[in-house]
């Protein structure tokens, strides 16, 4: 660790109880008061549903899609609680294998389109990937994937609609080629529901050569869940 580091880190430690005393550390979800910041209390921590092992290898996700996994996302990705990244992503990293250092995974998130990026500030997606990275579980290049296309909300359609909105939006970034081609890829996102983005994602990184993709997500909707007044199906 450098001196850069190691003064950042003991100053956060020192001025952490200062933070303590005026910003008391809550739960997030409930409101109770807890131990640390970015903390869940026991009760709602209860509540999450944690995903088993998926057989494919294909998709790790940290907890099934339910009413206290939404809370929490709704509260990351319109609720402005950014401080929510660490916690989201160190439950996605218990799924993940710590990165090889002769060939460490590349970690690129599900991208935004511009507008909707300037509208909200930030992209969720892209806040749990440098999470991830910083857990030791990838490089992350914020930038691989593009949005060219502004799609319509997608939340209530189902897996051929958002396949159908999708079509063309999502390319790989020209300047992320070089790097992309031969590696392994990490593609983070916050909630997976019918697959639909994350497939165009993977078909565009394996058309510009990746050697293969798997998807990290902080809940997934599981097949036949109801969601939006549709059934989900993988």
């Amino acid at each position: 660790m450098g001196w850069g580091s190691h003064l950042t880190k003991e100053f956060a430690q020192g001025v952490a109880p200062v933070v303590d005393l005026v910003y008391p550390p809550r739960c997030p979800m409930c409101g109770v008061s807890v131990a640390n910041h970015g903390a869940l209390c026991a009760d709602c921590w209860g509540l999450l549903e944690f995903a088993s092992e998926d057989p494919d290898g294909e998709v790790n996700a940290a907890t099934i899609y339910n009413d206290a996994s939404r809370q929490l996302i709704l509260a990351f990705k319109h609720g402005r609680k950014i401080a929510l990244a660490p916690l989201l992503a160190r439950l996605m990293a218990s799924k993940l294998p710590d990165a090889d250092q002769d060939k460490s995974p590349l970690l690129i998130p599900v991208p935004l389109h511009r507008f909707r990026l300037w509208a909200r500030g930030y992209n969720q997606a892209g806040l749990l990937a440098r999470e991830l990275a910083r857990m030791g579980k990838g490089t992350l290049l914020v930038d691989g994937l593009e949005r060219q296309k502004r799609t319509p909300g997608l939340g209530g359609l189902g897996r051929q609609e958002r396949k159908a909105a999708l079509a063309g939006a999502i390319r790989v970034r020209r300047t992320a080629r070089q790097r992309i081609a031969d590696a392994d890829i990490i593609l983070v996102d916050d909630v997976l529901t019918s697959g639909a983005t994350s497939e165009v994602c993977a078909a565009a990184l394996l058309e510009a050569g990746a050697s293969s993709v798997r998807i990290a997500c902080f809940a997934k909707v599981a097949d036949g869940q109801v969601l939006g007044g549709k059934v989900a199906k993988g």
